[in-house]
C-alpha cells in the first residue's frame, strides 16, 4: 500500500530527475507554454488549416492542415489550447471531442492518399470526459485512430510538445518516432488523478509525479520516447521562437531519414515498436517477486 512506511513506490527517490517531476508538470501545464498554432506559425511555413470531420463537427480542440517544413510539404496535426482563460475555453482546454479525433483521422488518411509524412502535436491533459463525448463514441474514435496510425503508410513523427495526457494523447502518438520536449510530459493519468487512486488525496501529487516516471528523460530511459528535444532556458515560454526553432530541426532530423523507408517497411517497424511495449523483461520480473 502506498501509505505504508515500508513500501516505498518506484521513483520516491532522489534521483535528479525524479526530484524535478512535479516541477516539469507545473512547467508542461504554464499558460504561456507555445501551442500548437504558435509552433505552426514559426516552425512550419505556408500552414493551410482543414477543418471539419465530413461528419457533422468540427472539434476546436485539434487543429491540422497541410504546411511546409523546410521546403518539404507535410500534413500537420496538433492540440490546441490557447493562452487566455478565453481562449482556454473556446478550445475545450485541447481535450478533443469524438469529432477532434475524426478530423485528425482524416487528415492523416488525406496525407497517406497524397504521399506526404505526418508530423503530430500532442499537447492534451486528456480526451474530452464529457457524457455528450462519451455518448458520441470517444472510446472508439480514440480506438481507430490508434489502429489507423498503426498502419498508416506514411512517415510519421509524434511530438510531445505540454502536456501528453492518457488516451487523448495516444489518439495522435501513434508514429515512427516520438520526440518529447524537455519540459513536457506523458503519461496514462495525471498525477492529481493517480494520487487521489493510491494516496488519501490529492494532494499526494508531486509523489505521484515522481512515481510516473512521466518526465522526457524518464520516458527516453523507457524506451517510450525515441529522442529528447532541448528548449531554451528556462523553459519554452521565455523564448518561443527558439523553442520553434529547436522542434524545427528535432523534426528534420527525424523526419528525414524516413523518408526513404518503403511503406511496408515503416508499417512493420511501428507496430513492433509499440508491441515491444507489452513485453516483461527478466529483471522486471525478478523485481515483482
Amino acid at each position: 500500500h502506498p501509505t505504508d512506511p515500508g513500501i516505498r513506490p518506484a521513483g520516491t527517490g532522489a534521483d535528479a530527475a525524479g526530484a524535478d517531476a512535479w516541477e516539469t508538470v507545473r512547467l508542461a501545464r504554464h499558460p504561456g507554454r507555445p501551442t500548437t498554432l504558435d509552433y505552426l506559425d514559426t516552425a512550419f511555413d505556408g500552414f493551410v488549416e482543414l477543418h471539419g470531420d465530413r461528419l457533422g463537427g468540427d472539434c476546436p480542440a485539434v487543429v491540422g492542415g497541410l504546411a511546409r517544413l523546410d521546403g518539404r510539404h507535410v500534413m500537420v496535426v496538433g492540440h490546441q489550447k490557447g493562452h487566455t482563460t478565453g481562449e482556454l475555453v473556446a478550445r475545450n482546454f485541447g481535450m478533443a471531442s469524438p469529432a477532434g479525433h475524426r478530423k485528425a483521422l482524416r487528415l492523416v488518411r488525406l496525407a497517406a492518399r497524397l504521399g506526404l509524412p505526418v508530423v503530430t502535436l500532442v499537447d492534451t491533459p486528456g480526451a474530452d470526459p464529457g457524457v455528450d463525448a462519451e455518448v458520441r463514441g470517444q472510446a472508439a474514435a480514440i480506438a481507430e485512430n490508434i489502429l489507423s496510425l498503426s498502419v498508416l503508410p506514411t512517415p510519421i513523427v509524434a511530438v510531445i510538445t505540454g502536456e501528453g495526457g492518457s488516451g487523448g494523447a495516444l489518439a495522435l502518438a501513434v508514429a515512427d518516432r516520438v520526440l518529447m520536449l524537455q519540459h513536457a510530459v506523458y503519461s496514462v493519468i495525471s498525477p492529481e488523478g493517480c494520487a487521489a487512486i493510491l494516496w488519501p488525496d490529492r494532494g499526494a501529487a508531486p509523489q505521484a509525479a515522481r512515481a510516473l516516471r512521466l518526465t522526457a528523460p524518464d520516458l527516453c530511459r523507457l524506451g517510450v520516447v525515441d529522442d529528447l528535444v532541448p528548449e531554451p532556458s528556462p523553459a519554452a515560454h521565455h523564448d518561443p521562437e527558439g523553442a520553434a526553432l529547436m522542434l524545427r530541426d528535432a523534426l528534420l532530423s527525424n523526419l528525414l531519414p524516413l523518408l526513404d523507408v518503403p511503406p511496408a517497411t515503416l508499417v512493420r517497424r511501428r507496430r513492433q515498436r509499440f508491441r515491444r511495449f507489452g513485453a516483461a523483461r527478466t529483471g522486471v520480473r525478478a523485481g515483482v517477486r
